[in-house]
């Protein structure tokens, strides 16, 4: 078990939990123009006033617009505040170690933002939603992720113990050291010049790495900072396992087309896992120059 509980979460947190339409502030300033379009300044004091109004009784317009229940901010349960305080935690815990692998190379780590935010929020991605599950936008440098993903890794995919969402935190988290090393845009060029199967297995490369990272993580986790328990190693390979792409395939009752991977199979998410896991050297993971995924 993930010996989080008592240790200082990341500062580097966005908490959007109740906000319901978090995502609507694009639509929100449309509805300023209009207004004060059609009606003037007089007509924008008056669509404040009753903005402020409803919100004084605890209702909040914006959730009106987004055609949900006219009530206040929903209240957060004991479980969903157990997961929003472990998702700080495996951050700032991220943060130590890039930051410390940066530093041996005299730079500096630059953190991601962790979003928790529930069902919809917009991004600088475009808008993102619960059922895509947790992503990194490197348009922003944000982490985005909704607590519902905790249960749904064990009731949809299989992924038990506590340890397998510390695994895609820290596989998310991979993608920013990606983004901002420059590997993100190099593999977006490549891809921008490749045909559809070829910008795939870059895709995969680029989520292996990412797997790799996590390992890396994971490593630092285990030996030097005491988080790690005996059978978190076993729960992310688990994890790793559940969500490699021809594995979801055959869950979904179809073909398995290793063409059309954008992940990795499940023993390649596996193998670079334990790759970074086992190594704790980030040179370990081009999976790039690999001569075999």
């Amino acid at each position: 078990m993930v010996k989080w509980r008592g240790r200082e979460g990341s500062k580097n947190v966005e908490d959007r939990r109740g906000a319901a339409a978090a995502g609507l502030g694009g639509l929100a300033i449309l509805i300023i123009r209009f207004v004060v379009s059609r009606w003037g300044i007089g007509g924008l004091v008056v669509l404040v006033g009753g903005f402020f109004a409803l919100r004084s009784v605890g209702i909040d317009p914006l959730a009106l617009l987004n055609g949900q229940p006219a009530t206040g901010p929903a209240e957060v349960s004991a479980e969903d505040q157990a997961a929003f305080d472990y998702s700080t935690v495996v951050l700032a815990e991220t943060e130590k170690v890039w930051g410390e692998i940066f530093a041996e190379s005299g730079q500096q780590y630059s953190p991601p933002t962790l979003v928790i935010y529930s069902g919809q929020t917009q991004t600088a991605c475009g808008f993102g939603s619960a059922a895509a599950g947790p992503f990194y936008c490197p348009g922003d440098q944000k982490v985005y992720l909704d607590t519902s993903f905790f249960n749904e890794l064990s009731r949809r995919f299989g992924a038990a113990g506590d340890f397998a969402p510390a695994y895609v935190i820290a596989h998310e988290v991979g993608h920013h050291v990606q983004t901002i090393t420059g590997v993100s845009d190099q593999v977006r060029q490549a891809q921008s010049r490749a045909n559809q199967e070829e910008q795939n297995q870059l895709q995969v490369m680029m989520e292996l790495q990412a797997d790799c990272y996590a390992g890396i993580w994971a490593n630092h986790a285990d030996k030097y900072s005491g988080l790690l328990d005996e059978g978190d190693i076993e729960e992310g390979l688990e994890a790793a396992t559940a969500i490699g792409d021809d594995t979801l395939q055959k869950n979904a009752g179809r073909r398995v087309t290793p063409e059309s991977f954008t992940h990795g199979s499940s023993q390649q998410r596996v193998r670079w896992f334990t790759i970074g896991y086992q190594s704790g050297d980030v040179n370990q993971c081009d999976t790039f120059n690999s001569r075999g995924l």
